[in-house]
């Protein structure tokens, strides 16, 4: 995603009284988290919501004692900085938002075996068929519309839809953010790439490009657009806190096993040049498991699915079995494809 200036937070155990930096996350930095018991540490580069991996590591360590260290990033940079470290890389765990920047480190031979409990903890569908690395959280494409604007009778019945001359100037994406990179990548997936060829080049002229989801959901919101494609959370997100980025906006959740129903999955993995595979193992058991996943349950962090251990949603989500989403193979989708196309349809 297109990942707002976040603070680099000093990692503490929740025992412990934390220490806040401030900096910009366009170069990922490194913060770390230690409990007494025990004088090994794991290092996370992570992709993932920065508060969301920080209430892990709090949780993960207070539990175990293992120590902790996070370098933050985007998840298209933090893969290419481990596809370039190769074997030399420090870190034992990567998260991401989306799959593909999984995929890439994945396909670049880097992973190791996610161990045999986080496995177990995460449904098949979650998780790549591989199993080189699991689901850690997911996310739905949503339809964010103007309320004021457009009924339920209005609204696309397909993602495919908004390529249709109609909807010419009247919504609004995310293009540069891994996101909706993502959310093409599964339209290549289950349509084809024709198909998602002609779609981008109707998006060119169709869409309005902003700088990230909560942006777009903006421009919705002061009635710029009439609708923009973007991930469920950042609407409930913005309802669960003041609301007054989406007080004029409603959700469409296409279903019917659309490409606009489409779950992105976030993974973990386990790095091959990890020193202490055990422990970043064990990590991926913890946040897979049930304690872990009750983190996203809570909402107060975040509002992404738990994928693990029968973890329900949070209470004002919408079901996850109730979304009707495609299946797609998490470990299939591919950025360097997609930004290949997006580039050549002038969105990148």
């Amino acid at each position: 995603m297109n990942r707002r200036t976040r603070p680099l937070l000093t990692i503490a155990a929740a025992v412990a009284a934390a220490l806040a930096l401030t900096s910009c996350s366009s170069s990922p930095a490194t913060s770390a988290s230690g409990a007494s018991g025990s004088d090994e540490t794991i290092t996370v580069y992570n992709a993932q919501h920065e508060e969301l991996t920080k209430a892990w590591v709090d949780a993960f360590t207070a539990a175990t004692g293992i120590k902790v260290a996070v370098r933050n990033g985007e998840d298209p940079e933090m893969a290419q900085q481990l596809i370039q470290e190769g074997k030399n890389s420090p870190a034992d765990v990567f998260l991401t938002e989306n799959s593909p920047a999984m995929s890439a480190v994945e396909n670049a031979g880097l992973l190791a075996a996610p161990g045999a409990e986080a496995v177990k903890n995460v449904p098949a569908e979650y998780a790549p068929s591989s199993k080189k690395w699991v689901g850690i959280a997911a996310r739905s494409t949503v339809f964010a519309y103007d309320k004021s604007k457009l009924s339920e009778k209005d609204l696309p019945a397909s993602l495919l839809d908004l390529a249709k001359p109609e909807w010419k100037g009247r919504w609004a994406a995310s293009p540069t953010g891994a996101d909706f990179q993502a959310i093409v990548s599964a339209l290549v997936e289950l349509k084809g790439e024709k198909v998602a060829s002609e779609w981008l080049a109707a998006m060119k002229t169709n869409a309005q490009a902003y700088k990230g989801n909560s942006t777009a959901m903006k421009a919705v919101n002061a009635g710029q657009v009439d609708g923009a494609v973007i991930y469920h959370y950042y609407w409930y997100g913005d309802q669960a806190g003041t609301g007054e980025n989406s007080k004029n906006v409603g959700l469409h959740f296409f279903k019917n096993q659309d490409p606009g129903a489409f779950v992105s999955v976030s993974g973990g993995g386990v790095l091959a040049a990890s020193k202490h595979q055990a422990a970043a193992q064990k990590f991926l058991a913890f946040i897979t498991g049930v304690e872990g996943q009750k983190i996203l349950q809570s909402g107060s962090v975040s509002f992404e699915y738990p994928v693990g251990s029968a973890v329900a949603a949070n209470e004002k989500l919408p079901a996850l079995t109730d979304l009707e989403a495609p299946k797609v193979d998490p470990g299939t989708l591919n950025s360097k494809q997609v930004t290949h196309l997006m580039t050549a349809a002038g969105l990148l």
